[in-house]
């Protein structure tokens, strides 16, 4: 076995979102939300028998905003700060230049990477999951923890419940 080079490390993710607040122009850098007891709820059916929710912070495309692209500058015109909800039945233009990542080395061209609906209606197709439920569910990314916590969590806890899902995918971009 051959060790890796002494600079090919993990990006430091938590250093850089701090340094990148800080250079948004908040007064402190960010603080990323844990806590000590974290609810866990186990499943009560196989995953071959659950109804599966997609919860995503990809933004639905909005026309006349700018360059919202593969690879596109961030983009803070296309952010959007309430939670929606679209089929999961076909494939939806929804993008990520609203959210930072690392734009050096990844052009995001493959929404598969970061919008994983296709993937699973074939994990459906292949016996993996039940179902899926009938809408995916958009998480705004507005960079308030408040607002999360009190709003759009609880918005979207209200509608996967509406569509009885078992389980829910989270996919932050």
């Amino acid at each position: 076995m051959t060790f890796a080079a002494d600079h090919d490390v993990p990006i430091p993710y938590m250093q850089k979102t701090r340094e990148y607040y800080l250079a948004l122009g908040y007064g402190n850098p960010y603080r990323w939300a844990h806590y000590v007891d974290v609810p866990f709820t186990p499943l009560t059916r196989p995953l071959a028998q659950a109804r599966v929710a997609l919860i995503s912070t990809a933004a639905p495309y909005q026309e006349g905003v700018g360059d919202q692209g593969p690879g596109a500058k961030y983009n803070a015109a296309a952010k959007f700060y309430k939670v929606y909800t679209d089929s999961t039945d076909s494939m939806p233009d929804v993008r990520i230049s609203h959210v930072g990542y690392d734009r050096t080395n990844s052009k995001a061209d493959d929404p598969n990477t970061w919008f994983p609906l296709i993937q699973l209606h074939q994990a459906v197709k292949a016996g993996r999951i039940g179902a899926l439920t009938p809408r995916f569910y958009g998480a705004p990314t507005n960079r308030s923890q408040k607002v999360t916590t009190e709003t759009d969590a609880p918005e979207i806890l209200a509608r996967v419940r509406e569509d009885a899902a078992d389980v829910a995918v989270l996919v932050p971009t």
